[in-house]
C-alpha cells in the first residue's frame, strides 16, 4: 500500500467499514468520517482499538479537515439504499454535491488522491447493454430515484472539473450492486431483503415479474477494485462490478435454496423507474487495473447468510 493515511467518508457504512478494515490491514492509518445518519456505528467497533484508526462523527456537507497529512481520500459518504435516499432526498443530493466538493477540497489541500464512489445508477434504465464507461445513460432527472442518480452524476462532473481546473489527482469508480455482511436487512436492496425474509420464514417479495436483472459483486471484490483504482493513476470512470447477470426471480430462488428456507416467492408492484437490466462491461478494469471479481454468487451469498445467522444468534432474546 503506497498510502500512509487515508480518509474515508462514509467509513462507518456497509462498504466504507470494509474499506477501513482493508486499508488498516495494508498498513495505512485511517480516519473515518461519518455522520451516522444511515450507518451503524457497530460496523467499526472492531477497529476502534486498532493503531492508526480514528472516527470523526461529522457531516461531510460541512467543510471538514483532518489534523495529520492525508495522501488518500475515499469519498463514499452517501445514502445508498432506496429506503435511505427516498427518506433523505435533500441530504442525498447535498452529500453528492456539497459533500463531494468538500472531499475534493480536502484532497487538494493535502495533495492527496481522491477517489469518488459513483454507481451504476448513473446509467439509469439503460438502452445499451452491457454498460461501458462511454455510455451516457438514460436517467429520469425528476423521478423518485433521481435524488441518488443525479447526485452521483453531479459528483462525477464535479470530480472531473476539479481535476481539469486544479490538477487534483482524482479517480471515479462506478460500483455495481455490492452486497455482503453488514448490510441492513431492511435497507430495501434485494440481497439483504431476500436473506432477511428467507431466514424469518417470510415470503420473498420480488418486484414486477422478476425478470429484471442485476449484477451482484461481493464486497471483498469491490474493495479490491476500489483499492486498485486508488493505487492507479486513472481518472476513470471505471466500472467495478460482476459481468454475470442474475434475474431477481432467480436470485430469490437461490437465496431460498442456500438458506434452506420454506419461504415462497410473492410478486409485488415494481418501483417507478426500476432498471430493467444492469450489467457492467469491465474491459477497462481488467485491462488497466488487472481486476475482475473472484467470488462466485453462491459463495458470496453463503458468506452473507452466515453473517446474518451469526448476528441473529448473538442478538439478545426479546
Amino acid at each position: 500500500m503506497r498510502f500512509r493515511h487515508a480518509v474515508v467518508t462514509g467509513g462507518a457504512g456497509f462498504l466504507g467499514s470494509h474499506l477501513c478494515t482493508a486499508l488498516l490491514d495494508r498498513g495505512a492509518a485511517v480516519t473515518c468520517i461519518d455522520d451516522l445518519s444511515t450507518a451503524d456505528p457497530r460496523h467499526v467497533d472492531h477497529l476502534r482499538d486498532r493503531q492508526g484508526f480514528s472516527l470523526i462523527e461529522a457531516d461531510v456537507c460541512d467543510a471538514f479537515d483532518v489534523a495529520r497529512p492525508a495522501d488518500l481520500v475515499l469519498h463514499f459518504a452517501s445514502p445508498a439504499s432506496p429506503a435511505d435516499y427516498l427518506r433523505l432526498p435533500i441530504h442525498t443530493l447535498e452529500t453528492g454535491s456539497l459533500g463531494t466538493r468538500n472531499a475534493l477540497a480536502l484532497a487538494r489541500r493535502h495533495g492527496a488522491r481522491c477517489v469518488l464512489a459513483s454507481t451504476s445508477e448513473v446509467y439509469g434504465d439503460p438502452k445499451e447493454h452491457p454498460q461501458n464507461e462511454e455510455y451516457w445513460g438514460h436517467v429520469n432527472p425528476v423521478g423518485p430515484r433521481s435524488v441518488y442518480d443525479e447526485a452521483k452524476r453531479f459528483g462525477e462532473a464535479l470530480t472531473a472539473a476539479e481535476a481539469a481546473v486544479h490538477g487534483t489527482d482524482t479517480g471515479i469508480v462506478r460500483l455495481f450492486n455490492t452486497y455482503g455482511p453488514r448490510m441492513r436487512g431492511h435497507d430495501g436492496r434485494a440481497v439483504p431483503t431476500f436473506v432477511r425474509q428467507a431466514l424469518d420464514g417470510e415470503p420473498l417479495t420480488v418486484t414486477g415479474d422478476g425478470h429484471q436483472t442485476r449484477s451482484l459483486t461481493y464486497v471483498d471484490d469491490t474493495v479490491r477494485g476500489v483499492l486498485a483504482m486508488a493505487e492507479s493513476d486513472l481518472r476513470g470512470p471505471v466500472n467495478i462490478g460482476n459481468p454475470a447477470e442474475i434475474s431477481m426471480l432467480d436470485l430469490a430462488h437461490l437465496v431460498i435454496r442456500l438458506t434452506g428456507s420454506d419461504s415462497a416467492v410473492r410478486l409485488i408492484e415494481r418501483p417507478v423507474d426500476d432498471p430493467t437490466v444492469r450489467c457492467p462491461d469491465i474491459t477497462l478494469a481488467r485491462g488497466k487495473l488487472q481486476w475482475e471479481p473472484r467470488v462466485p454468487p453462491e459463495e458470496g451469498l453463503a458468506r452473507t447468510i452466515a453473517w446474518y445467522r451469526e448476528r441473529a444468534a448473538a442478538a439478545p432474546a426479546r
